[in-house]
Formats: structure tokens, C-alpha cells, sequence
């Protein structure tokens, strides 16, 4: 035989779901109320009942020993059944409803009572507070049971206390008000409750949708899971409300954008001051893949609206991407240089080959000496008046790709930079990427130039290139220099338009600045101001460390050209 399976065990506890315990806990919380306010209604009710019913007998009491006959009858007649006093006290009795009223002398004993036969018999309740002169409202046990009781003075013409006069109302009569009291408010309270179960089913169905129906278990763990995933990817996540401020930042977001907790309930302009990566978090820019620069990092951002009317903002760090791009274009330069280089070598040799075939010695000499000597002429040019190896290095790399491409590079005669740099690869980073921009400008076009002109003004270095271009329109003399605008088709690793956002945060980061007009013969003028580039001239030159791989022979230049690499793409 198969084992039976095991009974399951009712399991009696809160339900699983939050829709169900948030319905379970506002139900109770309403029964509770109810079930308070009815029970702070009643206290107050019984109270309020019984000194109803003590003025109601003291004001009958009252009014019965304003009656001078009252009075009269009990200084003038015996106590007896069918006395004055009895009849008129039965009369009184009988048109308020009262229960009793007991007129009595000064010596307790009853001249009325609704019992006959307890006229003439001293009352069972202490009477002194009323002969005294004092009005007494009491609830108390006498003859007739638990009444609610009124008791005045009694006096006379000359206004003597010459007895009492005790009026009851029947307790019964009170509770019996109560007790009738108690539907209607049971009633009342049926009705609140109702209200209050029906307005918590529409509360815990809107919680229900908000949270997907979800239980609070399921809701803890996806918080946790949340701080775990959110400070453990290696991608920026900024979360904005729906008033744009910044609600959440994880760690690497933090890093990525050089801000902290204080950041959050700020706006992004607030957070980060102007540029493209605020207009992007802010999404007053549009796209995915964003491409944005922050300090020295090149990020891409993309930003998603979510239901509430914010957003969420995820930011990749591409810094190493880009230069890695850079790398393989400069790699593709050099390669280009050489095969161009080799082509040309070729030609010359085919060139010299056929002079010395034809016996024409002389003239192959004039050739050998013609080309070694434009080409030492354009290296010694650029190295006296470049002292630092890594630049002249570059341009020297770059006047090479440039003439394969058509394009005449020149380095104005006013060009003097001593070997005094602080920051060469910020320069050559610089200077490689305006450069490469005017040959991108002027390539394929007539007579096509690129000047470059690098000057030392005490220690300060002014750079300017220009070239015979189309040039830039006035009107986006600002926009070539924000994060991601191009005009040119991106390269096959990524994007462009990070290339002069750069050059002005590099300028900017020393304290310098880069602008762009019109150059003189039409074309371009990008001009970069370094006010702190130069160490001192006290310095001694020598004391520098070169960088490896570099000299200032200009007849050794083609190994350095990889220079280039550290060069930033361009922004057109």
C-alpha cells in the first residue's frame, strides 16, 4: 500500500498577501474604533441620563413645596391617607410621572407617599441635608428600590423649614432609556464600521495594483535585492522624482559624476552645475547612448521615464573604450604613414634606379640629395623650434600623414616652446586633436593647408591652428565645443563628438581656455590658452625625464609617431 500523505496542518497567522493584511489590519482598525467611540458614547450617556433624571426631581420637588398648601397641611393637619397633603402630593405625582414624592416634618415623619400605609411612619433616608435649608440631587435605595432622588425644604409664610419634600424617579425608567439608547448607536456604529470596511477594501485594492499584489516578505526581499544589485553593477544609476530632484545614487555613480549624499533632493543643476551630462539627467536632451564628458571621463547615458513621472538615468563609463578607439585610429594613421611612406620610397627607387641605369649619375645625386634634404628640412624645422621631444615628435608624424592626404601642415615661424612643459601629453593630446580636425576639414579640398602655431608667453602657451577649410559659422562657434555634437560620420569603434569638449576641459582644468573664429584667409582658427604650461626658466632643461622612446633627431622620428595615441577623437 501507498503511505497515506501527510494531513496538512492549518496554519493560523496574518495572510501572505499585503492586499489581504493591509484589508485585515484597516478592518480591524475600524471594528476597534467602533467598537471605542460606542463604548465612549455609552459612559458619558449614563451619566448624563442620571442627572437628567436627579433635576427633573429636584425641580418636581421644587415645585411641590412652592404649593402653600403643602405647607399649611403639614402644620395644620395629622398625617393621613386622605389628608390635604397626601391629595395633593398624589395629584402632583401622578401629572409629572414621578414615581414618589414624600412630603415629611421636621421629625421625618411622612405626610405623603404612594403607599398609604407608610404615612405617618418616619422615612428611611437621612433627610438633614434638606432640613438644613440644602437641595439634594442623589442616587439612592429607599422603600420603592434604587430611585433617582430631589430633595428641598419645606417652609412656611414667614419662611421657617418646617419639613422636606422628596421626589423620586424610578431608576428602571432611566436604564430602560439606555438601554434603548443602545441600538441606535449600535446602529450608527454598524454603519461606521461598514463605511470604514468598504473605504479599507478601495485602499488595499489600490495598494494591491501599486504593489502588484505582492507580500511584504516579497517586497523586503526585492529591497535587498535592489541595494545589493544597485551597489554591486559597475553602471551608474541616478533616480529622479517626478519634480526632477535626485532621490538615489549608487556607488559607482558617485564616482562616475564626483558627487556625494549631498547630491540627493538636489536638482541635477544644482548637483552638477551646466553641461550635457545635467541636460541629459535633467532630459532636456534626448537619444540613448548619450554621449557625455564628465571631468576627465567619457560617459554614455540613457534615460528611461518610469510610471510616477520620474526617472532613472544609467550612466557607462566609456573612458577606456575611447581611448582604446584612439589608440587603433592613431595605429591606423601610422600604418597609413608607413604604407604611404614605402609607396613613395618605392617610387624613388624606381626613380634613382632608372637614373643610374640611363648613366646619369649626376642627376641621381641631385635626386638622393633633393629628397633627404625636404624631408631633414621639415624635421629640423619643427625640432629647433620645438624643444619638447613628444611634440615635436607628433607633429612631425602628422606633417607626414597630412602630405599623404593632400593636405600642406606648416609650423608658423613665430613658433617657440622651450623644453620646459609640465604637462606634455595634455599638450600633445591638445595639439593632435586640432590638428587632426583641420586635415579632416581640409582634406580633398584645393590648395589645402594647416597652420600651427605654438608660442611660449612667460609660462603660459598659446596654440593656434588654422586651416583653409570651409570654416565654422559663427552661430556654433559654442556648440563645437559640447559633448557629442559632429558633423562627420563616427568611426567604426564608437562615437564622436567628444574630440573638442575635451580640448576645453583640458584647457579649463589649467586654469585656460579654448575658443574657435575665422581665420584670416577664410577656413577655421581654434585658439588654446595655457596660462600655467611652463616651469619656470630657472629649471634646468636636462632634469627632465624623456619620454621612452623619443628623441629630438629629426632624422629618427617615424618609431615615435604612436605619440598620437594619446590624442582625443574629434568633435566635427
Amino acid at each position: 500500500m501507498r503511505p497515506a500523505p501527510p494531513a496538512r496542518r492549518l496554519r493560523l497567522g496574518l495572510p501572505r498577501r499585503m492586499f489581504s493584511q493591509v484589508l485585515l489590519m484597516q478592518v480591524a482598525i475600524a471594528a476597534g474604533v467602533a467598537i471605542l467611540a460606542t463604548g465612549l458614547f455609552l459612559a458619558p450617556l449614563s451619566k448624563q441620563l442620571d442627572q437628567e433624571a436627579m433635576r427633573r426631581a429636584l425641580a418636581i420637588a421644587e415645585t411641590t413645596a412652592q404649593d402653600p398648601q403643602i405647607a399649611e397641611g403639614v402644620l395644620t393637619s395629622p398625617p393621613d391617607r386622605t389628608g390635604p397633603v397626601q391629595r395633593e402630593a398624589e395629584r402632583i405625582r401622578r401629572a409629572t410621572h414621578a414615581e414618589y414624592i414624600v412630603v415629611l416634618n421636621r421629625d421625618w415623619v411622612r405626610w405623603s407617599h404612594p403607599t398609604a400605609s407608610e404615612i405617618g411612619r418616619r422615612v428611611s433616608t437621612d433627610p438633614t441635608a434638606a432640613l438644613a435649608g440644602e437641595e439634594v440631587m442623589e442616587i439612592d435605595r429607599g422603600t420603592l428600590g434604587r430611585s433617582a432622588r430631589g430633595k428641598v425644604p419645606l417652609y412656611d409664610a414667614g419662611h421657617h423649614v418646617v419639613g422636606a419634600v422628596s421626589v423620586g424617579i424610578a431608576y428602571d425608567s432611566v436604564r430602560a432609556r439606555l438601554l434603548a439608547a443602545i441600538p441606535g448607536l449600535f446602529a450608527y456604529a454598524g454603519g461606521a464600521l461598514a463605511v470604514g470596511a468598504l473605504a479599507a477594501w478601495l485602499i488595499s485594492r489600490r495598494v494591491q495594483r501599486q504593489t502588484r499584489d505582492l507580500a511584504f516578505s516579497d517586497i523586503s526581499a526585492l529591497l535587498a535585492e535592489r541595494e545589493a544589485m544597485l551597489h554591486g553593477i559597475r553602471e551608474g544609476v541616478v533616480a529622479l522624482d517626478r519634480g526632477g530632484r535626485i532621490r538615489l545614487l549608487n556607488d559607482e555613480a558617485r564616482r562616475l559624476l564626483g558627487i556625494g549624499d549631498e547630491a540627493v533632493g538636489c536638482a541635477p543643476d544644482e548637483a552638477l552645475g551646466a553641461g550635457r551630462t545635467t541636460d541629459v539627467l535633467a532630459g532636456r536632451v534626448t537619444g540613448t547612448d548619450l554621449l557625455t564628458v564628465r571631468g576627465h571621463r567619457v560617459l554614455v547615458a540613457n534615460r528611461m521615464p518610469i510610471d510616477d513621472g520620474g526617472a532613472v538615468a544609467t550612466l557607462r563609463d566609456r573612458t577606456e573604450l575611447e581611448q582604446l578607439g584612439r589608440e587603433l585610429d592613431s595605429t591606423r594613421g601610422l600604418i597609413d604613414a608607413l604604407r604611404a611612406q614605402d609607396h613613395e620610397h618605392a617610387n624613388r627607387m624606381h626613380t634613382l634606379l632608372g637614373l643610374l641605369e640611363l648613366e646619369m649619375y649626376d642627376d641621381a645625386v641631385e635626386f638622393v640629395g633633393e629628397v633627404v634634404g625636404d624631408h631633414r628640412a621639415t624635421a629640423e624645422q619643427i625640432t629647433e623650434r620645438i624643444q619638447d621631444p613628444l611634440l615635436a615628435a607628433l607633429l612631425v608624424g602628422k606633417a607626414t600623414v597630412a602630405a599623404e592626404r593632400g593636405v600642406v601642415l606648416s609650423v608658423s615661424e613665430r613658433t617657440r616652446i622651450p623644453d620646459r612643459l609640465i604637462d606634455p601629453r595634455g599638450l600633445v593630446t591638445i595639439v593632435g586633436n586640432l590638428v587632426d580636425n583641420a586635415v579632416d576639414a581640409v582634406a580633398g579640398t584645393p590648395h589645402a593647408r594647416v597652420e600651427a602655431e605654438l608660442r611660449a608667453e612667460g609660462r603660459a602657451v598659446v596654440l593656434r591652428v588654422c586651416d583653409t577649410g570651409p570654416g565654422i559659422p559663427a552661430a556654433r562657434w559654442e556648440l563645437v565645443f559640447t559633448d557629442g555634437w559632429s558633423t562627420k560620420r563616427p568611426p567604426a569603434h564608437g562615437k564622436r563628438g567628444i574630440g573638442l569638449s575635451l580640448v576645453r576641459r583640458l584647457a579649463e582644468r589649467q586654469g585656460g581656455s579654448a575658443t574657435v573664429g575665422a581665420a584670416a584667409g577664410g577656413g577655421a582658427e581654434f585658439t588654446v590658452v595655457l596660462p600655467e604650461a611652463l616651469t619656470g626658466p630657472d629649471r634646468d632643461p636636462t632634469a627632465r625625464e624623456d619620454a621612452p622612446g623619443t628623441t629630438t633627431d629629426a632624422t629618427i622620428v617615424t618609431p615615435v609617431i604612436p605619440v598620437t595615441a594619446e590624442t582625443e577623437e574629434e568633435a566635427r
